[in-house]
């Protein structure tokens, strides 16, 4: 119990951290109708965003990142194990981990992982396959 409220409290600092980040954009991107909003790292030599210039879009560091611990967990406080068979299940703590289905398990063998996951009591996060087409 004492570990669940430890990774709340990490989540809550994480979202803290978060709603601080600023938004990073490609430079220029909103000048340029070619150029889309998705970040890419500065090269130019005279390129402002780079020289971090007042008054431009802040660079994209290692500082803007959130707690150690907090990474990797889901939002729900548990942290995702991938899985791809029922053996992998083995030795899971329900209290520790949350379960992510491969993509590449086929029906079969999904409804097998669900059905151990249940018995055992681990939360499955994608138990329904969603097509991509």
């Amino acid at each position: 119990m004492k570990e669940k409220n430890q990774n709340k409290q990490l989540l809550r600092l994480r979202s803290e951290i978060a709603k601080k980040r600023p938004r990073f954009v490609r430079p220029e991107s909103w000048r340029y109708k070619r150029l889309k909003r998705n970040w890419k790292k500065p090269k130019g030599i005279d390129n402002k965003v780079r020289l971090s210039q007042k008054g431009w879009p802040a660079l994209v560091k290692v500082g803007y990142r959130g707690p150690k611990l907090a990474r990797g967990l889901h939002p729900s406080g548990l942290f995702e194990k991938l899985v791809s068979n029922t053996s992998e299940l083995a030795g899971l703590d329900p209290n520790v981990y949350a379960v992510r289905i491969k993509h590449t398990v086929g029906a079969r063998k999904r409804r097998e992982i669900i059905a151990k996951a249940k018995e055992i009591g681990i939360r499955v996060l994608n138990p329904v396959r969603v097509s991509k087409g």
